[in-house]
């Protein structure tokens, strides 16, 4: 059960920090090494994200458009808009989605393993989680 505080180790050097989570407001504080690349184009068909960039940067490609925000920068994701972003190096960002739903138990299963972890499951993990994350194929 995902809580306050608690912090989500993901693939190629990116940590999750559950910093708040409300009924109408997940936050968070990833960090990346910037050894990963981009994920695959996905979407949130219910959710709005919202990322302020804290330190270094994050090339991101939202809608279609490409740009790279630097320290300081804010920039929003709304819902069901196709995206993907990547650190380049060392990079630390806050991180809001609108409503949480189930976004941080996606986190937990995701990069976890064991039953009911997405290695576990494969697509029946996309399909329990298809309001929160859905591949757009793009």
């Amino acid at each position: 059960m995902a809580a306050e505080g608690q912090e989500i180790e993901g693939f190629g050097g990116m940590r999750l920090r559950l910093v708040r989570l409300g009924d109408d407001l997940l936050e968070m504080e990833a960090s990346y090494s910037g050894e990963a690349g981009m994920p695959p184009e996905h979407l949130h068909p219910n959710q709005a994200e919202r990322f302020e960039v804290l330190e270094g940067s994050m090339r991101a490609i939202i809608g279609g458009e490409e740009r790279t925000y630097g320290a300081g920068e804010p920039f929003e994701v709304p819902a069901g808009t196709p995206h993907q972003m990547a650190a380049e190096g060392p990079t630390r960002m806050r991180w809001e989605v609108r409503p949480p739903m189930r976004t941080a138990e996606f986190f937990e299963r995701l990069y976890g393993s064991g039953p009911g972890s997405a290695r576990e499951l494969g697509e029946k993990f996309l399909d329990e989680f298809s309001d929160e994350f859905r591949l757009s194929g793009g």
